[in-house]
């Protein structure tokens, strides 16, 4: 290669690692906090791939808010009982994984759990009733839920059945994030929502640092996670509860009582896509320590580390630390 030209990509090169550089944004969607992070040489392209992450975000937002009367999922609410709904499919492919993680946990996981869960008002600390909670259990059963792919229809079988998707859509939302931005070439990225973070790649060469936050004390971890290519979860009962004579009312109920357990406290779930560990922490979170570890090995490609009500850490086998 002749010296002048040998030199002309040296100089190229090193302005373009010059202009290389993390980009950020944060937006507020589905009612908690989106984050995206990358790495990339094109200010043109990172804005472009921030922009596609966040607007596909406010997309699923709209399919499957229950907040929103018009969005697809609050019209499955209101009439799946009467006859089948039509939505989208991506709403079907959502609830159809919701349905494997109902199974794998013997329905620990069950996003009809909304049946009862929607007489429940954090802001307001309002709690159902005895008397309410027993008239809406019946209503919580996934095996009452069917979906029609072929015809992209929703149809509830039990009169008063609600779903909510909370439990695994900003999971799935977040794996979506992922990959749009792989598809347009970035190769080290983090997208966050809430509690779900999705890892692309490492940090230049070092692992990405994920810190667990203590369930009682705001700004303060318990352990930190290195990791890369991976994807992390955790459910705590912190991320909306009110307390009512030293009762704790938060938003993750057994589907078969329709109250919230309290032998947790937090649980995080470290696996390959981040659907799968959104769809994992709640069944652990209601399984508790021994049965839901017990779970976590039964799953295989997931590690957990989960604190319980006296502020202990259990870590699943493949995150113990060394004696």
């Amino acid at each position: 290669m002749p010296r002048a030209i040998a030199l002309a990509c040296i100089l190229w090169l090193a302005s373009a690692a010059a202009r290389a550089e993390w980009y950020e944004r944060e937006e507020a969607i589905m009612g908690t906090r989106i984050a995206v992070q990358l790495w990339a040489t094109d200010p043109d392209l990172a804005a472009r791939a921030m922009d596609a992450v966040m607007a596909d975000m406010h997309r699923t937002d709209e399919l499957m808010s229950t907040y929103k009367p018009e969005s697809q999922l609050s019209q499955v609410n209101a009439h799946a009982f009467e006859r089948p709904v039509k939505v989208d499919p991506d709403i079907i492919d959502v609830v159809q994984q919701a349905l494997e993680y109902s199974r794998l946990s013997d329905g620990a996981f069950d996003v009809t759990y909304a049946s009862v869960g929607y007489l429940y008002d954090y802001r307001k600390h309002v709690h159902p009733t005895d008397a309410q909670i027993a008239a809406a259990l019946p209503s919580v059963d996934y095996r009452q839920l069917r979906v029609d792919p072929a015809a992209n229809t929703i149809r509830f079988l039990s009169k008063g059945m609600r779903v909510d998707l909370g439990g695994i859509a900003k999971g799935w939302a977040v794996d979506r994030g992922v990959d749009i931005l792989r598809r347009l070439g970035i190769e080290h990225a983090m997208v966050n929502a809430g509690g779900d973070t999705r890892l692309l790649g490492d940090r230049l060469g070092k692992p990405w640092v994920v810190g667990i936050r203590d369930p009682r004390k705001d700004n303060t971890v318990v352990t930190r996670i290195p990791l890369q290519d991976e994807a992390i979860s955790t459910s705590g009962d912190y991320e909306r509860f009110f307390e009512e004579n030293g009762v704790r009312y938060h938003h993750i109920l057994v589907p078969g009582t329709g109250r919230s357990p309290h032998a947790v406290r937090s649980v995080t779930i470290i696996g390959p896509t981040a659907t799968r560990t959104d769809g994992i922490t709640k069944p652990v979170f209601i399984l508790g320590v021994e049965r839901g570890m017990e779970f976590v090995r039964r799953v295989k490609d997931v590690e957990a580390i989960i604190v319980d009500d006296q502020g202990r850490i259990f870590y699943s086998p493949g995150l113990e630390p060394p004696p």
